[in-house]
């Protein structure tokens, strides 16, 4: 199920929390209901943890990870570093990146088997990239747009990419992943999907501004529905 969400009155939850299947990070400060929305929805399952990045609260767009590793920008203190190191599952290897296009979250997406990346990252990033998260790692762009992070969500199940997206770059890049794409926007049109949802393969969560069609959308993409849930998910938006 997608369950919307908001971080103090920005929709934008993609930048504040970076979710994947073995724990999610949300930012520090904000309200506490942006953190509980989250935790009541994953804490059963997996670690929810309040972070910050070098002092900034963008976490999702600075940080990238999945159940197997989590990249954190040269701008991370050695302090933030260790308190996730206290607080993610031990088989998660916490790694530091020294690139020039630090902004990680808006250069990488991935899921637990292949990532795709900014075209200009270093050699080097990409070989820690491979490494750390354990994954497949292609240089992409999504419909001329080199940030692959920020207009592309990956899970094992599927993955959304902006609505702008050629039907032939959408047919390649599904077949070069061995993952259904889809395209679509997020919080009512908006083409920046990176940082409108984070999912994984059980829950996502979108920003408040999301339109039940969207949700509807990113259910199917991401396998997240029972049957019949979409359609009384929409009956009930349109009846409020």
């Amino acid at each position: 199920m997608a369950v919307r969400a908001q971080f103090e009155s920005s929709s934008e939850v993609g930048v504040f929390s970076r979710l994947t299947n073995a724990y999610c990070l949300c930012a520090l400060g904000g309200s506490e209901n942006f953190y509980s929305t989250f935790e009541a929805e994953l804490s059963k399952h997996i670690p929810v943890i309040h972070s910050t990045m070098g002092g900034t609260r963008i976490i999702g767009r600075v940080a990238v990870g999945n159940r197997h590793g989590l990249l954190v920008p040269n701008i991370a203190t050695d302090q933030e570093m260790l308190h996730l190191r206290n607080n993610l599952p031990d088989t998660v290897k916490v790694q530091r990146v020294e690139e020039r296009l630090s902004a990680l979250g808006n250069c990488i997406a991935c899921n637990d088997y292949v990532a795709l990346v900014h075209t200009d990252l270093d050699k080097e990033t990409e070989e820690i990239i491979a490494d750390t998260l354990k994954v497949d790692v292609f240089r992409a762009t999504i419909g001329q747009n080199t940030l692959v992070g920020s207009y592309c969500v990956l899970t094992n199940q599927g993955g959304l990419v902006h609505a702008r997206t050629p039907l032939q770059d959408m047919e390649e890049l599904s077949q070069l992943i061995q993952l259904p794409l889809t395209a679509g926007t997020i919080n009512r049109g908006s083409d920046v999907i990176g940082s409108g949802v984070v999912a994984n393969d059980w829950a996502a969560f979108c920003g408040m501004d999301t339109t039940a069609t969207e949700i509807g959308v990113v259910e199917n993409i991401f396998k997240l529905q029972s049957a019949g849930a979409a359609m009384q998910s929409a009956l009930i938006d349109t009846m409020m």
